[in-house]
């Protein structure tokens, strides 16, 4: 089945496109994505393909998200997520802890976001344990992508405790993929709640990486947007509640 796949794969892409997607995903010599190699194939393909292979298994999935092309990677990952939503809590937890061994393969920012809320988030809504902190905590920079955009999960429930945990001990970050992933997700919190939003902003913002603090914000009224960027924010309106002496952890 992998040398059929791999065929298709070869056959779908798009020699043009190489270059250009190599340049928007930094694959240069010393960039994030450094060495990383691709087909040309759009996410609309793959996503088909995920229907016609569905059925591969577990270790032929490994042999695919093992390729040195990321177009490969991305269509196991989407084919280990159908498998997740379509099993049961035994095989949902095989396929989680696959996941977790395999991050190093799952190492640039679209292929952490395409996975992360639903093989590491959907899983720790009802396995409670210390994994986020631990891969907020991580020297690989996808890894606390990972942590962060697994909390997209529980964002979009309504509960943004693991959201602003993370968040919170991401603040020192260095990376700009993670300043920008962190900041993402505060203004999906936001756009469900701008109270919570705001009480976790006032007690961090003026500690917050600039481009964190630019995502964050993007969808307040320009006059706020601009009181948080000069450091002059008052309170926001009724329903904020203070953060400043509240430890998040």
């Amino acid at each position: 089945m992998m040398a059929t796949i791999q065929k298709e794969l070869e056959a779908l892409g798009d020699a043009a496109r190489v270059a250009v997607l190599q340049r928007f995903f930094k694959t240069g010599p010393g960039e994030y994505a450094a060495g990383d190699r691709f087909r040309g194939i759009r996410v609309p393909v793959l996503r088909r393909l995920v229907r016609k292979y569905q059925n591969i298994s577990l270790a032929e999935t490994r042999r695919l998200l093992q390729s040195p092309f990321h177009e490969d990677r991305l269509l196991a990952l989407l084919i280990m997520i159908r498998h997740y939503y379509r099993e049961d809590r035994a095989v949902r937890e095989k396929i989680h802890h696959f996941y977790l061994e395999h991050t190093r393969f799952v190492n640039n920012w679209d292929l952490v976001d395409a996975s992360a809320p639903h093989l590491v988030g959907h899983y720790l809504e009802d396995h409670p344990s210390d994994t986020l902190t631990r891969l907020a905590a991580s020297g690989d920079l996808w890894e606390r992508r990972i942590a962060i955009m697994a909390t997209f999960h529980f964002i979009k429930k309504n509960d943004f405790g693991e959201t602003l945990r993370i968040a919170s001990l991401l603040l020192d970050d260095p990376e700009d993929l993670i300043h920008k992933a962190v900041g993402w997700m505060l203004r999906e919190v936001e756009k469900r709640e701008t109270n919570v939003a705001e009480a976790f902003l006032q007690s961090y913002y003026r500690n917050m990486p600039r481009t964190m603090l630019r995502y964050a914000i993007e969808r307040l009224p320009e006059a706020r947007r601009q009181a948080y960027l000069k450091g002059t924010i008052a309170a926001a309106s009724k329903g904020a509640e203070p953060m400043a002496d509240r430890n998040p952890l």
